[in-house]
């Protein structure tokens, strides 16, 4: 038996997706509901459903972020995107990472049919080892690890920790941690400390800046340990590196 979720703002076709549909012909059972993304993915994260049926369009939601977020920590989800959204480009992406079937609002009885078929058939072939949650997709891994790293590179100087990132990205802070380690080759707080210094070295070109001016201004509350991680990053202390530069 395959537990599915369903996940859609519009309650009639939440309510017609659970009740009308014969999931118990393709071996499926309906586990939670959610009405929007947010709590789609809380539901998702708690359930470990292997089918979803989502609409991919919803406030506060980057629908393909959370299809890349997704498919990454759970490779083997099946997904099937319910929509009124006609973009073939946005459809396209969509199922380059890993959306099954993208089936367009109003879907015919037929059509949700066939998904779920294919996905049932898409999960009874999968191997032990295909189906654990460790396997890797690289397309939706790297989606959702230069996502991760563009939010820094863009909030470098705010006071940033590691479950602010995974919350934009829709992942947990554990998958996104092994994600930044996968494809930037190093840790989160590496990655942070790199932006913060890259952007360092270009105010101390300045003159009129002073390093306390510049420690803060990157993301640094104190400014001893700003000059810690500059030397340990650039081999020179800030004033070192400001010399260097005359």
């Amino acid at each position: 038996m395959y537990d599915v979720v369903l996940v859609d703002d519009e309650q009639i076709i939440l309510q017609g997706l659970a009740q009308v549909f014969p999931w118990a012909q393709y071996r499926c059972r309906v586990v939670d509901t959610a009405g929007d993304g947010r709590e789609g993915l809380s539901i998702i994260h708690q359930k470990r459903p292997q089918i979803l049926l989502t609409d991919i369009r919803m406030p506060n939601l980057d629908g393909l972020s959370m299809v890349a977020a997704l498919k990454s920590e759970f490779p083997a989800l099946q997904i099937t995107v319910l929509t009124a959204f006609r973009d073939f480009d946005y459809a396209q992406r969509a199922i380059q990472l890993g959306v099954c079937r993208y089936l367009l609002k109003p879907s015919r009885m037929e059509e949700l049919h066939e998904a779920v078929a294919a996905m049932t058939a898409a999960l009874d072939a999968l191997t032990p080892a295909e189906g654990n949650a460790d396997a890797e997709d690289p397309q939706a891994g790297s989606f959702v690890a230069r996502a991760a790293i563009h939010y820094i590179e863009e909030h470098y100087a705010e006071h940033l920790c590691l479950s602010d990132v995974a919350d934009q990205v829709y992942v947990s802070q554990w998958h996104l941690s092994k994600l930044i380690n996968h494809y930037a080759q190093m840790s989160f707080f590496d990655l942070l400390n790199k932006c913060r210094i890259q952007r360092a070295q270009e105010l101390l070109a300045d003159p009129m800046f002073r390093v306390n001016e510049i420690a803060y201004a990157v993301g640094y509350a104190d400014v001893a340990h700003f000059s810690r991680i500059f030397k340990k990053v650039t081999a020179k202390t800030p004033m070192e590196y400001r010399q260097s530069l005359r």
